[in-house]
């Protein structure tokens, strides 16, 4: 498919848009559907989106960094994904039965990624988390989860908490304490937790041991992709991994984001570690809602014996496993090329950002492996962690991303930028001259 050229000059105004945005506000609260929407600058409502553009309802182009907040790794409407779907919808929506689809589905998964001996499906990956902490508590007979400040893993009310709280309310840098995300929250879950710092061997190594005999596991983003795009420093995967199988606990990684985007196996096969579990979603049904549990069987099989329960109406539902195997089938199949063109395209994108800001003498930092970045408004050479992550100017970037956004670029507020199969390098040049004219006015 190729992609449009995003148009040069000003946008069409956001009339559609404006009436729809006050439409919603009558009946949505917040007028939107995930607190991820809320407050963003203009009211862009999309029309359609193909490849790597997205189209609004006033007819303005955008080509798209955010695919979803990850999941369209394969660009949007990917005819395979659509086949693949529309021959399903024909065939049914909802079986509350077995069927082919969902084997072949699993039997991707456990080919690609390293650690998968056995597969369980789900619908969304905050449910995938509580699942995989529910098999740890099971096989252990412990009930605390050993989690870093600044990784998300959903927003059910075990799992939000220090994400990206209030660093005068968060507690000491090495031993953090835990923040509810939102009001509401079940505050005694916290009670569960353990929160330590992100790249600091030390520190976990000394809450690992003061917890010893209470972690069922340690759960990590293996890429931080949440707080900036932040990966683990040299030697820091490889000790937590050592560890926290001495202390007799699981470690789970949450491969949301990180999975089938950075290589077929994901963090696993990029890293070279392997978790005894990790959960999925986003990238691996190409934009349908499916998620995933996969790890050893001995951890897996006590779903077999019914000892933890796993359940849900929607669990391989015909439809999102029909879009599993499409876009899974073309990861395994074209990988071998896919792989390194997307690193080699996002390299070139964020080498002519960092050119870019250079030039314009903006302070900015660009970082990630290239299927997925992240740019810092910051004088600093390094991010590692939330603290460094909350010192930087997330004004400014929120900033950078609405005059991106008025010139037909989409990025995640934050900063985080996705690639697709179907990015160009026509989408690149365009990006940056955005960006280089942007700059000369920052």
């Amino acid at each position: 498919m190729t992609n449009p050229t995003v148009a040069a000059g000003p946008r069409t105004p956001l009339r559609r848009g404006a009436e729809l945005a006050a439409r919603a506000s009558r009946v949505l609260p917040a007028g939107v559907s995930s607190d991820a929407r809320r407050g963003l600058p203009e009211p862009v409502y999309v029309d359609h989106a193909a490849g790597a553009h997205l189209t609004d309802v006033d007819g303005n182009d955008y080509v798209d960094y955010v695919l979803g907040q990850g999941p369209m790794i394969l660009g949007h409407s990917a005819p395979e994904v659509v086949e693949a779907v529309t021959r399903q919808v024909a065939r049914g929506q909802a079986y509350a039965g077995q069927h082919p689809l969902e084997i072949e589905a699993a039997e991707l998964v456990q080919a690609m990624v390293p650690g998968a001996d056995l597969v369980r499906f789900n619908t969304v990956g905050s449910e995938a988390v509580v699942g995989a902490w529910r098999l740890a508590r099971g096989l252990t007979g412990r009930q605390k989860i050993l989690k870093f400040e600044g990784h998300y893993h959903g927003w059910l009310d075990a799992a939000l908490w220090s994400l990206h709280p209030p660093v005068d309310a968060a507690g000491p840098a090495r031993t953090p304490v835990p923040v509810p995300g939102s009001g509401g929250q079940q505050a005694s879950a916290a009670g569960d937790l353990v929160l330590a710092p992100w790249n600091d061997l030390d520190a976990f190594t000394a809450l690992l041991s003061a917890h010893r005999d209470e972690i069922a596991a340690v759960v990590m983003e293996p890429l931080l992709c949440n707080t900036g795009c932040i990966a683990p420093v040299p030697g820091f995967l490889e000790a937590v991994r050592d560890q926290t199988a001495e202390a007799g606990a699981l470690l789970v990684f949450d491969e949301v984001i990180t999975g089938f985007r950075l290589a077929r196996g994901g963090a696993q096969e990029w890293f070279g570690v392997v978790p005894d579990l990790a959960v999925y979603g986003k990238a691996i049904a190409g934009g349908l809602p499916v998620a995933a549990i996969a790890g050893r069987a001995e951890v897996m099989d006590q779903i077999t014996a019914g000892t933890v329960g796993h359940a849900g109406t929607f669990n391989s539902n015909p439809i999102g496993m029909a879009a599993t195997v499409a876009t899974l089938g073309r990861l395994q199949r074209d990988g071998d090329e896919l792989y390194p063109r997307l690193r080699s395209l996002g390299e070139r994108l964020m080498s002519g950002l960092r050119d870019a800001a250079a030039t314009a003498g903006v302070p900015m930092l660009v970082d990630g492996p290239g299927p997925v970045f992240q740019t810092y408004l910051t004088s600093a050479d390094a991010v590692r962690d939330y603290r460094d992550f909350a010192a930087t100017d997330r004004a400014g970037m929120a900033r950078l991303h609405a005059a991106l956004l008025r010139r037909g670029v989409n990025i995640v507020p934050r900063g985080l930028w996705f690639l697709s199969a179907a990015h160009t390098d026509d989408d690149v040049d365009r990006t940056l001259e955005v960006v280089a004219d942007i700059f000369r006015d920052w």
